[in-house]
C-alpha cells in the first residue's frame, strides 16, 4: 500500500474520531485520522472537560462561602477570573497533549487539514495552507460533531452575543449575562456564573428547565438554583436578541426586554455535514444529520458515522461508545448493539443531575404498571456528613418484572452514582437484586438502595 492508502480512515478528531482511530490502530487496522482544528474536538476544547474544571472552582466557590457552616473561618472570597479560566484551558491542554501521545503511542496517522468524500473511498484533504492530498480507504468513519444552534434573530457576534466557543474561553467576567436555553450547557454556565459573581437570568421556551428530564428532579434544581439567585423565564420563546453598544438586549415573546452585557445562545446543536461531499455521494439526512444503522453504517457502502453527527448522537459517551462497535464490527469482532434506552444523561451544576431510561411521564404515557420510590439525601448520613443533603434518588421500577424502568438522581454525586443504576439496566438486573446488595456504609450510593426499598415499602430509614 502507498503511504495515502489505509485501512481506515476517520474524519474528526473528537471523543467519536480519536477512539475510532485508536482502536481502529490497536485492531491492526493502517489508520489515519484527519483534524481541522484540535484533536478531542469540542468536547475535550471547548465542552465537556474545561466546563468541569469551571464548574468545580464554582463549587469551591461556593463551599468557601458557606465555610462557617463547617466551623471554618476565612476571609472574603477573591476570585481571579481569568486565572480560572487559564485553569480549564490548561487542563485542556493537557488531554489533547495526550490524545496526540497516543495517537503517536498506536502509529494513527494524524492529518491536519479539511476533509471531504470523493467517491470510491476516496478522502480529498485540503492543509491550512490551500495545498490538498487525496487518502484512501475501503472504510471511511465521518465524527465530524456538531456545533452550537443559531436562530434567525439571534445571530451570536462573538464577543456580546455568544456561544459555548467564546464564553468557555473569555477571560473577562460578564457582570450580567443572559442566558438562552436551560439545557445541560445553559444551566451549567448559569451555575458557574452565578457562583463567580455574575447577575443570571435563564430563558426557556419549555415549561421546565432540563426538559428531558423528570418533572420532579427539574423542578428540585430550578428551586435550588432559584434560591442561589438566579432568575428564571420558562415558557417563553425569544423574539429578538439585539446589540446595543456594549449591552445586549434581550426581547421575549411577552415584551419583556433583559438587558445583559452578555447572552449566551445555549439553543441545541446542527451536525457540520456540511461541505463533506455527503449529499454527492448520496449518504441519507435527517435534517441534516447522519442517518446510521446499528453498526453505524449510513446507506452507502464504506462510509460509517459516529458522534454528534449522526441522528442517534448528542452526548460524547454515546459517540465513544458508537466508535468502539463501528470499529470494532468493522475489524469483524462480535460486540453487542449499543442499547440507546440505556445511556446516561448528565448535567453538572450543583446539585448534579443524572438520569437513565424512562422519566415518570414516559412510563404513565407507556400504559404499563410500575411503582416509584424516592429517598432523599438528607437522610442519608454520609451527604449530611459532608454538607450535601439537598436532593435524592427517584427510581421508576415495572411492576410485574421488577425492571429499573427509569433512575432519577439530583444531589451532589448524582453523576457519579447513575453508573450503578446504568449497569442494573444493561445487565437486566432487576429491583430485587438492587435492593439487596450490599452497599458500604456510609455512602451516598445508599440512597440508590433506600430508593429502592421505599418503592417496595422496606425501607427502614424514611
Amino acid at each position: 500500500m502507498s503511504q495515502d492508502t489505509f485501512d481506515l480512515i476517520v474524519i474528526g478528531a473528537g471523543p467519536g474520531g480519536y477512539p475510532a482511530a485508536i482502536r481502529g490502530a490497536q485492531l491492526g487496522l493502517k489508520t489515519a485520522c484527519i483534524e481541522k482544528e484540535k484533536v478531542g474536538g469540542v468536547c475535550l476544547n471547548w465542552g465537556c472537560i474545561p466546563t468541569k474544571a469551571l464548574l468545580k472552582t464554582a463549587e469551591l466557590a461556593h463551599k468557601i462561602r458557606h465555610a462557617d457552616a463547617f466551623g471554618l473561618t476565612v476571609g472574603a472570597l477573591e476570585i481571579d477570573y481569568a486565572k480560572v479560566v487559564q485553569r480549564s484551558r490548561s487542563v485542556s491542554e493537557r488531554f489533547e497533549r495526550g490524545v496526540r501521545g497516543l495517537f503517536k503511542k498506536y502509529n494513527v496517522t494524524q492529518v491536519a487539514g479539511t476533509a471531504r468524500l470523493a467517491g470510491d473511498g476516496k478522502v480529498e484533504v485540503t492543509a491550512a495552507d490551500g495545498s490538498t492530498t487525496t487518502l484512501t480507504a475501503k472504510h471511511i468513519v465521518v465524527a465530524t460533531g456538531a456545533r452550537a444552534k443559531t436562530f434567525p434573530g439571534i445571530e451570536p457576534d462573538g464577543e456580546r452575543v455568544v456561544t459555548y466557543r467564546e464564553a468557555i474561553v473569555s477571560m473577562t467576567r460578564p457582570e450580567r449575562v443572559t442566558v438562552l436555553g436551560a439545557g445541560a450547557i445553559g444551566i451549567e454556565f448559569a451555575y458557574f456564573w452565578n457562583a463567580m459573581g455574575s447577575e443570571v437570568t435563564v430563558v426557556e421556551g419549555q415549561d421546565q428547565i432540563l426538559p428531558i428530564e423528570d418533572h420532579e428532579i427539574s423542578a428540585a434544581v430550578k428551586k435550588s438554583l432559584e434560591a442561589s439567585g438566579i432568575r428564571f423565564h420558562t415558557g417563553q420563546k425569544v423574539r429578538s436578541v439585539e446589540r446595543n453598544g456594549d449591552e445586549t438586549v434581550t426581547t421575549l415573546e411577552d415584551g419583556t426586554a433583559l438587558v445583559s452585557d452578555q447572552t449566551l445562545a445555549a439553543l441545541g446543536i446542527t451536525p457540520n455535514t456540511e461541505n463533506l461531499g455527503l449529499e454527492e455521494m448520496g449518504v441519507s439526512l435527517n435534517r441534516g444529520f447522519i442517518a446510521i444503522d446499528a453498526d453505524c453504517r449510513t446507506n452507502v457502502p464504506g462510509v460509517f458515522a459516529v458522534g454528534d453527527v449522526t441522528t442517534r448522537g448528542g452526548l460524547a459517551h454515546t459517540a465513544t461508545a458508537q466508535a468502539h462497535i463501528c470499529v470494532e464490527r468493522i475489524a469483524g469482532k462480535s460486540v453487542p448493539d449499543l442499547d440507546y434506552t440505556s445511556i446516561p444523561g448528565c448535567t453538572y451544576c450543583q446539585p448534579q443531575v443524572a438520569s437513565v431510561g424512562m422519566t415518570e411521564r414516559e412510563a404513565k404515557a407507556s400504559g404499563q404498571a410500575y411503582r416509584i420510590g424516592r429517598f432523599p439525601f438528607m437522610a442519608n448520613g454520609k451527604a449530611a456528613g459532608a454538607g450535601n443533603d439537598e436532593g435524592f434518588v427517584k427510581v421508576i421500577i415495572d411492576e410485574r418484572y421488577g425492571e429499573i424502568l427509569g433512575a432519577h438522581i439530583v444531589g451532589s454525586e448524582a453523576t457519579e452514582m447513575i453508573a450503578e443504576f446504568v449497569l442494573a439496566r444493561s445487565s437486566e438486573a432487576t429491583a430485587e437484586v438492587l435492593m439487596h446488595t450490599v452497599h458500604a456504609h456510609p455512602t451516598h450510593a445508599e440512597a440508590m438502595l433506600e430508593a429502592v426499598a421505599q418503592a417496595y415499602g422496606v425501607s427502614v430509614h424514611i
